[in-house]
């Protein structure tokens, strides 16, 4: 998307000009078709040629740990079929005020003592309020002081929302398009394809980086995670960070009880975002826990080279900090933390 370097200034903030959509470029680098033509390649062949970028673009191959906070979690007024946090859903989660900072800042201090080199701050909103704007600005600017990368998932932002958290210091912000846009109705209600591409604009008007990704196992079909991938791929520039979530049922929301995802299909779907997206960090997200290390080793093969780290994943289940170190070094991955302090493991 081209970007417009007129700003103006309102007590103190920088606002940018409202941005086009986000939407494919004219000349699509990579139709539906196409992108299904990879998903349907063998099995092997595609690891190959998955594997091949991986290798030109990552040489160091090394592996990003990422930790994820819920720094206000439950309560969320939307209706996406696959969340816990969703109010009108019951699932046990209760809804709790916005975290405080000190908290935060030592959950941040944790997650950097054990490896970690981003730091993301997850919130159940449709949207912030500017007095959770005030709040989330003052977590980013603690957390950017110890030396991590911030990122921030809040929801839709308006633009003047993406801007303030460009000022305080914000890298990434995520926001998925969670899956196909033909297949997006079966899932949500509350915001519709537009509204996310809306404030992916945003995000990149105001000079943020972009994590988004989506989630497979929903029901979907292989066209449709097919048209996810491309949808993602097709954004000018794509996403710096690709989170592709395998979806963990929860027993009161809508999705629960659907019919479980091949786990191959999910190390096709890694291999496939690679090949489409050649220098994203593609992040296995949520769903590891039940994957077991053969499937996540074939995804670390197939060109996933970032996870998510820590015991829990906003308010799902994740697997131990311990057991990713072992998993790592069985596989001798190195993370991104010792490949640029020289470190060999």
């Amino acid at each position: 998307m081209e970007q417009n370097t007129e700003t103006s200034k309102q007590q103190g903030v920088t606002f940018h000009p409202a941005p086009k959509p986000v939407t494919p470029i004219v000349a699509e680098t990579w139709p539906v078709d196409e992108v299904l033509g990879l998903f349907d390649l063998p099995f092997n062949e595609l690891l190959f040629r998955a594997q091949e970028v991986h290798r030109r673009e990552f040489p160091d191959g090394d592996v990003e740990l990422a930790t994820l906070l819920s720094i206000k979690t439950g309560g969320c007024e939307e209706d996406c079929g696959y969340c816990p946090q969703a109010a009108r859903y019951d699932t046990g989660v209760e809804a709790k005020k916005i975290l405080g900072i000190t908290e935060v800042l030592d959950a941040a201090r944790s997650a950097k003592e054990s490896g970690a080199t981003r730091f993301c701050m997850g919130a159940a909103w449709r949207s912030p309020k500017d007095r959770d704007m005030e709040k989330v600005e003052e977590m980013v600017r603690g957390v950017k002081a110890l030396g991590l990368e911030t990122c921030a998932t809040l929801g839709m932002l308006k633009e003047e929302q993406a801007a303030r958290l460009k000022d305080a210091g914000l890298d990434y912000y995520n926001h998925n398009l969670d899956t196909a846009p033909e297949f997006y109705d079966n899932v949500i209600s509350t915001r519709d394809y537009q509204d996310r591409l809306d404030t992916l604009g945003y995000v990149r008007n105001a000079g943020l980086k972009v994590c988004c990704g989506g989630i497979v196992g929903m029901g979907e079909s292989r066209r449709q995670r097919a048209g996810l991938i491309a949808q993602l791929a097709n954004l000018n520039p794509y996403p710096e960070s690709v989170p592709v979530n395998h979806l963990v049922q929860v027993e009161g929301t809508p999705l629960f009880g659907t019919e479980e995802l091949d786990p191959l299909e999910f190390v096709r779907t890694i291999a496939v975002a690679r090949i489409t997206m050649p220098r994203a960090r593609v992040r296995l997200s949520a769903g590891r826990r039940q994957m077991g290390e053969p499937v996540q080793a074939m995804c670390f093969l197939a060109g996933a080279n970032s996870i998510f780290y820590g015991d829990k994943l906003l308010t799902t289940e994740n697997p131990e900090a311990s057991d990713d170190r072992v998993l790592l070094e069985k596989l001798g991955l190195r993370t991104r933390a010792k490949v640029e302090s020289g470190g060999c493991k």
